[in-house]
């Protein structure tokens, strides 16, 4: 059996007690934590919690030689990930594998990132459309540096229908967590080469360290990038698209926003 458990946002205690007990029964314990991280805590408490001892994956153990996947054939496996499971393309490859194999599996869902920002923002749930991920800028065979634009295509794409985009920041292993501030510094780039006017006037709303004691969430125009120093990670970006005058007012008393935005709201 192989069963996928989510540990939920922030720390070792926001696991389910489904997901403990699987934890508890398992023979081997595999985790993952390069799609997303549990920032409060480490791989020392996580074991001295789970009393077992953890098994930390690379990516390319994931992605391209996941042979321990073999051990389940005839013992029982845990694979632990940051947030909800199966939220990643590549754990619903691994399914798909073990699927291949012969291999039984189990999902235990956990707390995810994508339900908290309704949450903690007041954006209402059906309103969003397509989600996208901006990258850390690269440089390309030629020596320039070159900033992704994909994500201001998505958020232009849902806005002409109305909708919100829900915005993920990179994780490199090298630069780091990309913060809200410099992924507004990003479309704001783009925006000014393309001048397509996507971003004028955009109120975003940046999220910080859901799930924790310490989150924070502040919404503002996304020209007053400046506004968006959340503190540490992980942290999220929401770009809205129409408001409803209920989540414009979520906005305005729980994060901040301009009361403008009220108003705009009500045309």
């Amino acid at each position: 059996m192989l069963t996928f458990v989510g540990l939920g946002l922030f720390d070792e205690k926001d696991i389910s007690l489904k997901g403990l007990d699987a934890i508890l029964a398992a023979d081997l314990i595999y985790l993952e934590f390069y799609t997303s991280r549990l920032m409060g805590t480490t791989l020392e408490k996580m074991e001295a919690l789970y009393k077992k001892p953890i098994h930390v994956l690379l990516r390319e153990d994931v992605e391209q030689n996941p042979d321990w996947i073999l051990n389940a054939r005839d013992k029982n496996i845990v694979f632990l990930t940051g947030g909800d499971t199966m939220t990643s393309t590549t754990h619903i490859d691994l399914r798909i594998r073990a699927a291949d194999l012969g291999i039984e599996t189990k999902l235990i869902h956990g707390s995810s990132i994508i339900s908290a920002v309704y949450g903690l923002s007041g954006l209402q749930n059906y309103r969003f459309g397509k989600s996208v991920s901006i990258p850390f800028p690269y440089t390309s065979s030629r020596g320039n540096r070159v900033v992704t634009e994909t994500p201001y295509d998505t958020i232009s794409k849902n806005k002409e229908n109305g909708l919100h985009t829900l915005v993920f920041l990179d994780i490199h292993a090298e630069l780091g967590y990309m913060k809200v501030s410099d992924a507004l510094c990003l479309l704001l780039e783009v925006e000014n080469k393309r001048k397509e006017g996507v971003m004028t006037h955009q109120i975003a709303v940046g999220i910080a360290r859901a799930g924790s004691d310490d989150v924070y969430v502040q919404a503002d125009f996304a020209d007053n990038y400046d506004h968006f120093e959340l503190g540490g990670p992980l942290q999220i970006l929401v770009i809205p698209g129409d408001l409803h005058f209920v989540e414009a007012e979520a906005l305005v008393k729980l994060a901040g926003a301009p009361k403008s935005i009220q108003k705009d709201s009500e045309k």
